[in-house]
């Protein structure tokens, strides 16, 4: 139990359960506390039922807490009652209370330019097959076009590139974009920070937006005839050029000061063996045409290949998503909550694990001197896992 209670202490559970209004009128052995730490428990224990989950954290909430009474094990039908009193708010408010980015100054792979890098992007989560998260939640279509076996809730997340730490995030419907999420998640990034997306991400409105934050940006572009057209201003001398942005419809937008950005365009090579045919005509390397805006538009401080190969840790919030959905969640499980109140819960109970787990990580990592990106994430969840239960008589 002590990396949970570590990083989410006692006191900081009480207050936001007391700050969502779920504080108990009577003393309760499934109380709201015991809750918000078995909704993380789930996390941890995902094949679990209820009543092993809260097996494993009922000894060592007590060693955690100096709370030793011996506690009898609810039924099924209790536990879920008291996760439906819990409900989503407190989880929710205590993921956004407590993570934060995690990489330490001068950290490897943290900063680019003095400044800490970030990524957003979209997954999805597939969750019980009941009518009301079917209603709630939609699902996609298949390849036939019939319906997907399960509903499915889309998640947008901001981690940390360094650390894979994610620090925010934003729980939707099926339907619902990942820009229309992100856009709602702009406040949590700031000055002092550079944010990486895809290039699905992009849009006039949206990158106008987050540049009012006081982030810088840089953002992978479509380059086919839907891709935004930036106007040429000046050549750089590292093979970079600064450019203006602006929509052309409707009229009003013509009207708006354009925004000046900097383009990349970059091909990365295929390596093919020797004597094997090259495409594009025979006599050109093969490979895609990348491009990339950002608004770091001084090369003297980031050069263009210092920023082509920044972009590409934007791969590490896709291992963060990999590391919650495949390994902590377990591969090709569904979420077992059927009503979209506690799906959500059971999500956020997801998010505050994963912190959980990279906290441990980084503190880690800095102790011994090592890139957090360098540990594994499947030995520091055993480790996790194993302190929960039955942590011994030691005292904290």
């Amino acid at each position: 139990m002590g990396v949970l209670t570590r990083v989410f202490p006692p006191e900081v559970v009480d207050e936001v359960i007391a700050g969502a209004g779920r504080r108990e009128q009577r003393s309760r052995v499934l109380s709201a506390r015991v809750m918000a730490y078995f909704s993380i428990g789930m996390a941890l224990y995902s094949e679990g039922s209820y009543q092993d989950v809260l097996a494993q954290l009922t000894d060592g909430l007590s060693w955690a807490t100096g709370d030793t009474k011996d506690v009898v094990v609810p039924s099924a039908s209790g536990i879920f009652q008291a996760r439906a009193r819990l409900g989503e708010a407190p989880v929710k408010a205590l993921f956004e209370k407590v993570a934060v980015p995690l990489g330490a100054a001068g950290a490897p792979t943290v900063w680019l330019a003095g400044r800490r890098m970030v990524a957003i992007d979209g997954t999805c989560f597939e969750v019980a097959d009941s009518v009301a998260n079917d209603e709630f939640f939609g699902r996609p279509a298949s390849s036939k076009g019939e319906c997907a076996a399960f509903p499915c809730a889309r998640v947008v997340a901001i981690a940390e590139c360094g650390t894979r730490a994610i620090f925010a995030a934003r729980i939707g419907d099926y339907k619902t974009g990942e820009t229309t999420l992100a856009r709602d998640m702009l406040g949590e990034i700031g000055p002092g920070m550079v944010l990486l997306a895809d290039r699905g991400f992009f849009s006039y409105d949206l990158w106008r937006k987050a540049t009012a934050t006081g982030a810088d940006l840089l953002w992978r572009i479509r380059t086919d005839k839907v891709g935004p057209k930036p106007k040429h201003v000046k050549d750089l001398d590292d093979g970079s050029y600064l450019a203006h942005l602006n929509r052309t419809t409707p009229a009003s937008e013509r009207k708006r000061e354009p925004m000046l950005v900097r383009v990349i365009d970059y091909r990365i090579d295929q390596h093919r063996d020797e004597g094997a045919q090259v495409g594009n005509g025979g006599d050109k390397p093969a490979g895609t045409t990348h491009r990339l805006f950002t608004t770091l538009l001084d090369p003297d401080e980031v050069t263009a290949a210092d920023l082509t190969a920044a972009y590409h840790d934007r791969w590490e919030i896709e291992m963060a998503f990999d590391e919650l959905k495949t390994h902590q969640r377990g591969p090709r499980m569904v979420l077992r909550s059927k009503s979209p109140e506690l799906v959500k819960q059971e999500i956020w109970g997801h998010l505050c694990c994963h912190y959980a787990i990279r906290s441990l990580m980084a503190e880690a990592a800095v102790h011994a001197g090592h890139d957090p990106g360098r540990l594994s994430f499947t030995t520091a969840l055993r480790i996790t896992r194993r302190t929960v239960a039955r942590p011994g008589d030691f005292p904290p």
